[in-house]
């Protein structure tokens, strides 16, 4: 250990010469790594890896979640149901549930469901691109979760919990299998905006802070923009290099003195990452770097701008990529729900459509498992003149890649799309479905705090086999 006498050097006016810009702050934490080294891609592990994960074979090796915030239709998507229309304007027996707001009587759905694909699945005509990914998917019709308000349900989605207190999916993912670049974050949240809550729904409540997912407002594409104050625009790698050798002996004097100090720690690998990401982030978040060709494919809405983006993060190595659609809650249609829908739904139909084909192009949807969905669905009954109410009983989701059994449906709802009948599959399903395809047994990953053994599932959970190749 090199001493270096207090009374010689104030640490703060030191940083504060020395450090400039975020990428900067960051080399105070490097342990060892020197600049050159830095720009290579390496596995990272995690302090469960040493403990045997993945517990099994994965069938997928990363995730995209498209998380469609406010809850989409499921009678309007992906779930026909000719009844409305036979019943249109009655309100059955079924429809005296508990929802967040009062409801009339059955709304029709103004869509019409085409039989796709050689599995023949049947899909809103909307999804003119989509729909003919439709035999890679696996489409969950009997989703339902705990409560129907937003704040809730957006967190047992994310969370596994109705509260804002646990750590999310992604926090879980990269917790228990690292990352596959070391130079990227391995949970990206993907956002032009923040939705309700924000983000604690990508945090990591009591894990290491490392784990939490870093998210990303990408409504200007330039990555100097997206990822401001990353560049040391001011030092050169070499002198960099020296600074590093200096507050290296700085941090671990520091360090001795602070013994399992989690927060510590935490601040210190962030500014390791962070130091690191000055030599790939620019690339890896620079969409402007595909063709013209491939840009257009993708189309040129702020949503579609993530998806390739995800698809360029997948493939540099990051295990967790999830895509808000839009700032808050757009998919929340309480009122002008038809035309509403209609809008979203043709305005994420050609940025999925290739993604999915752009993933299969390249080899890499065998280990990306697709997820899309919102945190529950809506009514089948009317809100006010023409909208429709949150609907956590019933709703859909799909799956595609990574293990999926594709052609599939999985459960149903009744007749007229309240509530989950058959094969029901509740979200501490989903999540143990997700788990169990990146090689995690969901009980087994776990971390002790106040005294007892969390995991995201709780004491809840079964894998939906019926899903998976």
């Amino acid at each position: 250990m090199i001493e270096i006498p207090s009374s010689e050097i104030n640490r703060r006016e030191l940083l504060s010469k020395v450090g400039s810009g975020f990428g900067m702050l960051g080399v105070a934490g490097m342990l060892g790594n020197s600049v050159q080294g830095a720009t290579t891609t390496a596995p990272a592990v995690s302090a469960t890896t040493m403990q045997g994960l993945p517990h099994f074979l994965p069938k997928a090796k990363r995730v995209i979640f498209l998380f469609m915030s406010g809850g989409p239709s499921q009678m309007d998507t992906f779930d026909p149901k000719p009844a409305l229309e036979k019943y249109a304007g009655q309100r059955p027996p079924s429809a005296d549930v508990r929802t967040a707001s009062k409801t009339t009587g059955l709304m029709p759905s103004t869509r019409k469901f085409i039989n796709s694909g050689e599995s023949g699945i049947p899909v809103a005509d909307t999804f003119e691109k989509l729909r003919h990914h439709v035999d890679d998917m696996a489409i969950v019709r009997s989703m339902h979760t705990d409560f129907p308000n937003h704040a809730p349900a957006l967190c047992m989605m994310n969370l596994g919990t109705l509260t804002p207190t646990r750590p999310s999916l992604g926090s879980w993912m990269s917790y228990g299998l690292g990352t596959e670049n070391q130079n990227l974050p391995s949970f990206v949240a993907l956002c032009p905006g923040k939705p309700v809550l924000g983000p604690k729904l990508w945090g990591s409540a009591f894990l290491p802070g490392q784990y939490q997912g870093t998210h990303i407002n990408h409504k200007d594409l330039n990555p100097e923009k997206m990822i401001p104050n990353l560049r040391n625009e001011v030092v050169n790698a070499t002198d960099q290099r020296e600074q590093i050798d200096f507050l290296q002996a700085l941090n671990q004097q520091h360090a001795e003195l602070r013994s399992n100090d989690k927060q510590l720690e935490t601040r210190i690998k962030s500014m390791e990452l962070a130091y690191r990401m000055q030599f790939t982030a620019m690339e890896a978040f620079d969409i402007r770097q595909e063709s013209e060709r491939t840009q257009a494919a993708y189309g040129s809405s702020s949503f579609s701008q993530a998806c390739l983006m995800a698809r360029r993060l997948s493939e540099s190595g990051v295990r967790f990529v999830q895509v808000y659609y839009g700032d808050r809650q757009p998919w929340d249609t309480h009122s002008n729900h038809n035309k509403s829908n209609e809008r979203l739904c043709r305005d994420i139909d050609q940025p999925i459509a290739q993604l999915l084909t752009d993933l299969k192009q390249r080899g890499l949807l065998e280990e990306t498992l697709v997820v899309w969905g919102g945190e529950f669905g809506r009514t089948p009954t009317t809100q006010g003149n023409d909208g429709r109410d949150h609907n956590p009983f019933g709703f859909c989701m799909w799956m595609a890649g990574g293990g999926i059994k594709g052609g599939t449906v999985h459960g149903s709802t009744d007749e007229f799309g309240f509530k989950a009948i058959e094969n029901k599959v509740h979200v501490h399903d989903l999540h143990a479905t997700i788990m169990h395809l990146m090689g995690i047994d969901h009980e087994r990953l776990t971390y002790r705090y106040g005294g007892r053994d969390f995991r995201l599932t709780d004491v809840h959970g079964r894998v939906v086999n019926e899903i998976i190749a």
